[in-house]
């Protein structure tokens, strides 16, 4: 993918995540765009926009990369659109190479019921894999404080599946920074987290989360899973 040696690109990433632990999330981002600048991205699953809006900052016109699955609420596609139209970023909407129903022709009807993790490789893995081809480094919206898979979140880490760069700006922000920078900056958020989803995916494999729930908890219900592989 990178034209980069992969030592020295994660010698890059691993010293930036050092040292820039701590750091405001607007100083992380400004760090990947004075290193990386047109072939840093953005991905965003829009359960908010948050990240999308740091970024647009920083850097107007950022390209933000979308998975759209074929199996989004509309409540997501919305939000999706609203920051296409509203915001300072470029909105990539990637999709899977087959379509839903070639997929359940292919493989059998409603895979995700049955093996999640090639349902969610087919329609997320892959297709990010393929979307983050022009980039050297990509900004994901992780924080620390949204389950135990995350707790040692880096702001800057390195990918070795995809040899980039790894920049979480956010991690370190808990719910409550995330509420605060929202209604400082009227930023868009999924209405379905204000219907009781803590964390939205694919409306198949998403479920609201009790009071005081895990926020994963309704992701896979009913698998032992609470990643799609993205992030593995």
């Amino acid at each position: 993918m990178s034209g980069r040696d992969p030592a020295a690109l994660r010698a890059v990433a691993l010293r930036a995540g050092r040292e820039l632990e701590g750091a405001p999330a607007e100083e992380i981002v400004a760090w990947a765009v004075e290193e990386f600048g047109d072939r840093f991205c953005v991905t965003s699953s829009f359960a908010d926009a948050v990240l999308a809006h740091v970024v647009s900052r920083v850097k107007p016109g950022v390209d933000v990369v979308f998975l759209d699955t074929g199996l989004h609420f509309t409540e997501t596609l919305d939000v999706r659109d609203r920051v296409a139209r509203d915001m300072a970023v470029n909105v990539r909407s990637i999709r899977p190479a087959l379509t839903v129903g070639r997929q359940d022709a292919e493989y059998g009807p409603r895979l995700f019921e049955r093996d999640p993790d090639s349902c969610c490789g087919l329609r997320k893995v892959e297709p990010l894999a393929e979307a983050l081809e022009p980039y050297d480094a990509w900004a994901t919206g992780l924080r620390r404080d949204e389950s135990p898979t995350r707790a040692d979140t880096k702001v800057v880490d390195y990918d070795a599946n995809r040899n980039m760069v790894k920049v979480a700006p956010i991690a370190a922000w808990t719910q409550s920074d995330v509420d605060a920078y929202v209604a400082r900056h009227h930023v868009p958020v999924n209405d379905l987290i204000r219907q009781g989803y803590a964390s939205v995916g694919c409306w198949p494999c998403t479920r609201r989360t009790a009071p005081g729930e895990d926020p994963r908890a309704g992701r896979w219900p009913l698998f032992d899973k609470v990643e799609c592989g993205i992030h593995s």
